[in-house]
């Protein structure tokens, strides 16, 4: 069966274009015609320690791809395929796999580990090769140290594509140990202690019940520790990537170990080479993230003795842990603030000490503070610098008290550095730090102001006067000014900013012409800065910000000039045509909130709408959504007059619902349908036919991300609240739909955080949904059309209740709806209400609920019942 496929892999991998091309289509032809020989052949090509390591490479590759994809429905697509392959074709390549192992070449054994897993992840979970484990732990003790390697890091890989469930808990144990014995300092070859460290990690979430055993924890936990001390550097990462893991996945079983792991990560952070030292500072980072986790979803209120499984091992670290990590921000890289996506010690450690912040509030600021009075004003760049990150790492965290007095005593000081220091890295800095103390500790929940009449100015003019500064101090000045703008946004009709306004606008608009705005995310930033002090603004303001509007159109304007561009241009230009598209969006909110100005904005509504209907022409993602969340916002603000915009720009309405692959960009439109329908009422009935069988084909796709159906479910509640009773004729294909989605969500038992979450945010776009149809069948005579439907959302109802998972939307949507039933149905839903086994505990529950919301609308349903009742 098997065919020699050497030539057309290597061919597939040529330099010359024509060559690749038609070698891959002659793969692409061989795997349509006969897939049981193209897998078996590139198997067996794999397997061949004859041929070359290219060809041998790509043929596991494309095995590797032909079981699995990114894509959810495409990979249940080819584990479907490879379970429907004959049985003695799947075993043949299995046994070319498992050959693959233990030959010479490395490359070829990685790839076959990987191919074994992903085969392991299809058939395990359905209890086939159930002979897998068996054969690979007895490869462990075979000789050749490269078959234990190759091994040891099949399992590794076995371990992350299959869930723990899946294997039982005798064969774990056997894993753990192979793996365990392998990491052993007594393992005389690196490479197989390597596979096995590697392994571990992927491991540790089928050691639950180890874990739980003192006496193999204890063996576990000392062997990663005595790997942490291997001479080779790779094992040592490892080793502490996982610490790392354990750290999260363990935390509670931490504390016999926790005083010997300082010690080690300590050492590590101070001596030991780049990629180690950042894993020792994770671990600690790690220990912050839970422990956050645990205070915040116990709050502060628990007794002495309480049964809160924090540990604090943050609190009694702290006096050494806070002065290593200082040490670590005199280690910055000369040019770390202009790469992207820098990441070294000096930055793990700001970050983690931006965390301890976090865990333990004012108790890091005493530790904190000799530290930044020491070396904010040294000669050397790096300490000044350092001083700078240190302080405004611990700006979240401690409270206002502890810190504003500091913060009055540090403003001018920076406002100085930030204009005066000669060193780029300090200003940068500084510039971020001004950021963090408008964004903590500016605003109205604030009681002591710390930006008065006195020093507004003075921060205004040397934030703009930043923004004139090399891009990355630039960037981080919008960003500064952002939170000063964020922080007024509830200040009343006049707000301090309004004398700046239009010296701010200018400034930020002049950054955008920068030629170099493109570095450092410059441009983004000042759009984005723009937005906010143009949503946080005043009434007062209001004649400016019209006169921002022309502005903003002649910009997006050139952008549509046609010219040829390459695809790099494009690209920015519709990043750019992005950034304005939601610039207006901003606009058009804020001017379209009060009458007077939305009267005076009319004028240009229809210039605007050409513009974004242009910008849909020269179409591309992520333009598509900007226009089409402004367009959202130009409905909302031109109410009954949008209807004039719907025949030209239906089209595009329409792409954006068929849009699959963007699913964002169909999300985005789902909820543009939604304020059509608030803006147009019943004048959108034209349109219905087309959009509903749009919605109705999108939540029958398998294609579409899941995230998309309850926005979706949501918009037939619109629709049928725009339309009423001419919802009628789409009741029949919409209402089945809603009811077998309710069944799925109902019941969750056993669902972790993430699908709570998701169910419950499809629960509530059910009963958007409901709570539309019955709101807009209200008062006409085919109200009774509704009746059959009522004892099924009854039940809906109902299993929600018993789950007792619902979060406060939910609530507060499921309560309106039974209110709903009864409004709308009177006495048809009365003695239904009367008989549904929760609905009165349900509503009891509501009305003594803490959050005002429920109470509001379980009011309203209990009246609307009782009416109901009493006919």
């Amino acid at each position: 069966m098997a065919m020699e496929v050497t030539q057309v892999l290597l061919n597939a991998q040529s330099i010359d274009g024509n060559v690749r091309k038609h070698a891959e289509e002659s793969l692409k032809q061989f795997q349509e015609q006969n897939l049981s020989s193209f897998l078996l052949s590139l198997s067996s090509e794999l397997a061949n320690d004859e041929k070359p390591v290219d060809s041998r490479k790509l043929a596991g590759l494309i095995l590797k791809n032909a079981l699995d994809a990114k894509e959810q429905h495409r990979k249940l697509e080819l584990v479907q395929r490879w379970l429907s392959l004959d049985n003695n074709v799947k075993s043949q390549i299995k046994a070319c796999l498992l050959k693959t192992l233990s030959s010479p070449v490395v490359d070829a054994r990685s790839t076959a580990s990987q191919v074994i897993a992903k085969i392991a992840g299809i058939e395990l979970p359905q209890k086939q090769w159930p002979e897998l484990i068996v054969s690979l732990l007895s490869n462990i003790h075979q000789l050749p140290s490269h078959v234990k390697q190759a091994t040891l890091e099949t399992l590794g890989y076995l371990c992350e594509e299959v869930s723990p469930d899946v294997i039982d808990q005798d064969q774990v144990n056997k894993i753990l140990t192979a793996v365990v014995q392998g990491m052993n300092a007594s393992e005389g070859n690196n490479d197989v202690r390597l596979a096995a460290t590697r392994a571990l990690y992927n491991a540790l979430g089928f050691a639950q019940a180890n874990f739980s055993n003192d006496m193999e924890r204890d063996y576990i936990m000392r062997v990663v520790c005595e790997a942490t001390l291997s001479p080779e550097v790779k094992i040592r990462q490892a080793a502490f990537e996982c610490l790392v893991s354990i750290s999260s996945s363990y935390y509670e079983k931490l504390t016999p170990y926790i005083q010997d792991i300082f010690s080690i990560t300590a050492k590590a952070v101070r001596e030991d080479e780049e990629p180690v030292a950042l894993q020792a500072i994770e671990f600690w980072s790690s220990i912050c993230d839970e422990e956050i986790e645990i205070l915040e979803e116990y709050g502060d209120d628990f007794t002495g003795d309480s049964d809160i499984p924090c540990f604090y091992f943050i609190k009694q670290a702290l006096p050494a842990l806070v002065p290593m990590l200082l040490e670590t921000l005199l280690k910055q890289e000369e040019d770390q603030d202009q790469d992207e996506g820098a990441w070294n010690i000096a930055m793990a450690g700001g970050t983690c000490l931006g965390l301890v912040a976090r865990t333990v509030g004012d108790d890091i600021v005493p530790l904190v503070m000799p530290f930044i009075e020491e070396n904010i004003t040294k000669p050397d760049w790096r300490q000044r610098e350092a001083a700078t990150y240190a302080f405004g790492s611990i700006l979240e965290g401690p409270s206002p008290d502890k810190l504003i007095p500091i913060v009055n005593v540090a403003l001018n000081f920076m406002l100085s550095a930030l204009t005066k220091d000669p060193n780029n890295h300090v200003k940068d800095t500084t510039a971020w730090t001004l950021g963090r103390i408008f964004e903590f500790l500016h605003g109205s929940t604030i009681d002591a102001p710390i930006i008065t009449q006195a020093n507004c100015q003075q921060i205004i003019t040397v934030l703009l006067q930043s923004m004139k500064d090399a891009p990355n101090v630039a960037e981080k000045a919008c960003g500064a000014l952002y939170f000063l703008a964020q922080g007024y946004e509830v200040v009343g009709p006049s707000s301090p900013l309004t004398p700046y306004f239009q010296e701010i606008v200018q400034a930020l608009l002049t950054v955008t012409h920068r030629e170099d705005a493109g570095e450092s995310r410059l441009r983004t930033a000042a759009y984005e800065t723009l937005n906010e002090v143009v949503r946080c603004s005043t009434d007062e303001t209001a004649p400016m910000v019209l006169q921002l509007v022309p502005v903003i159109m002649m910009e997006l304007h050139k952008t549509l000039e046609g010219q040829k561009l390459s695809s790099d241009e494009r690209e920015r230009q519709s990043e750019l045509q992005g950034l304005l598209c939601g610039c207006l969006q901003v606009i058009i909110q804020k001017l379209g909130s009060s009458e007077p100005t939305k009267y005076v904005f009319m004028q240009y509504a229809d210039q605007i709408m050409g513009l974004f209907l242009r910008v849909f022409a020269c179409r591309s993602a992520t333009v598509h959504e900007e226009a089409m969340l402004a367009i959202g916002a130009l409905a909302y603000a031109t109410g009954l007059d949008f209807a004039k915009y719907m025949p030209e720009f239906y089209k595009y309405l329409e792409m954006g619902l068929q849009n699959f692959e963007e699913y964002q960009v169909c999300a985005v439109t789902v909820g543009v349908v939604g304020d059509i329908c608030r803006a147009l009422e019943d004048k959108i009935l034209p349109y219905c036919d087309g959009i509903m069988t749009q919605l109705l084909k999108d939540l029958s796709s398998n294609q579409l991300h899941r995230s998309v159906k309850p926005p979706i479910f949501s918009s037939f509640g619109d629709i049928a609240l725009a339309i009423g009773e001419n919802f009628e004729k789409y009741l029949m294909y919409a209402m089945p739909m809603l009811q077998s989605a309710a069944e799925l969500s109902a019941h969750t038992a056993g669902a972790d955080d993430e699908m709570t979450e998701y169910t419950n945010s499809l629960r509530n776009g059910i009963l958007e949904a409901y709570s539309g149809i019955l709101q807009g069948f209200k008062n006409s005579p085919k109200t009774q059309l509704l009746i059959p439907y009522a004892p099924h959302i009854l039940q809906f109802l109902d299993s929600i209740y018993m789950e007792k998972d619902m979060d406060d939307l939910v609530m507060k949507t499921a309560i309106g709806v039974l209110g709903d039933l009864a409004d709308t149905l009177g006495s048809n839903a009365g003695s239904l209400i009367q008989q549904s086994l929760s609905s009165k505990d349900f509503l009891n529950e509501c009305l003594s609920s803490e959050d005002h919301m429920i109470k509001e609308s379980a009011e309203w349903a209990k009246l609307a019942i009782s009416r109901a009742i009493s006919i």
